[in-house]
């Protein structure tokens, strides 16, 4: 299946999902007041980041988000949120939907519901190539910076107990640090990774992605209360 084929199944599976297992009213709300609000990241790229060129917010979650509220005949609203506040905003009314690279788990099964996955990736590790580390476990005892709030640092923990996690607020953050010499690793999304360290230009000399997953995480594009 072709991306833009993939892209009108999961819309089309979304709203479907807003119809049938949210509230009643919600639908009816959104329509009643003519705007669907979507939480976004707005620093994951490719899914949702801010364009340099015209400070947009743009990537494949927000081609989902504009495609359902256009589906719906409704204008779309875009919140960029934090990832440790995503699910709280959806919880509180602030957003509608989360189209937020949220990892869909039976842990949040029991607070939202959520969208048919539409995306797959996994978790890996980029390094500094000095640190002479080849493989997940030698991130014991070292330094490994991360964004708060997602599966990242869980998951971690559980491959290297021993690691010590730094958190940040945003993946942006932890990849800055990375290169400013305060930690060994950073841990991220597999294609988020890549978009990283594609960024990094003549410097990708000094680093090296790991070749194993910390963990696939099944990506569901949109939950809703």
């Amino acid at each position: 299946m072709n991306l833009r084929n993939s892209t009108l199944a999961a819309v089309l599976a979304i709203v479907a999902l807003i119809g049938g297992t949210a509230q009643a009213d919600q639908l009816s709300d959104i329509k009643k007041k003519g705007e669907i609000v979507v939480g976004v990241l707005g620093t994951d790229e490719p899914n949702s980041f801010v364009d340099p060129k015209t400070r947009e917010i743009v990537g494949y979650e927000v081609d989902l988000a504009k495609a359902i509220a256009n589906r719906l005949g409704v204008k779309l609203t875009l919140k960029q949120l934090a990832v440790a506040a995503r699910i709280p905003e959806l919880e509180q009314g602030r957003v509608d939907l989360l189209a937020a690279s949220l990892t869909h788990n039976k842990e949040r099964e029991g607070k939202i519901d959520f969208s048919l996955t539409t995306f797959i990736t996994g978790q890996k590790v980029l390094v500094r190539k000095d640190s002479n580390i080849t493989s997940v476990p030698q991130l014991a005892g070292k330094k490994v910076l991360t964004v708060k709030g997602g599966t990242q640092e869980p998951n971690l923990r559980k491959a290297v107990p021993s690691a010590e996690v730094v958190t940040f607020e945003t993946t942006g953050q932890a990849f800055v640090a990375l290169q400013q010499g305060k930690g060994t690793g950073y841990v991220n999304d597999e294609v988020s990774i890549l978009a990283d360290y594609a960024k990094l230009g003549p410097a990708q000399k000094d680093f090296v992605i790991l070749p194993e997953n910390l963990s696939i995480e099944p990506l569901d594009r949109k939950s809703v209360v």
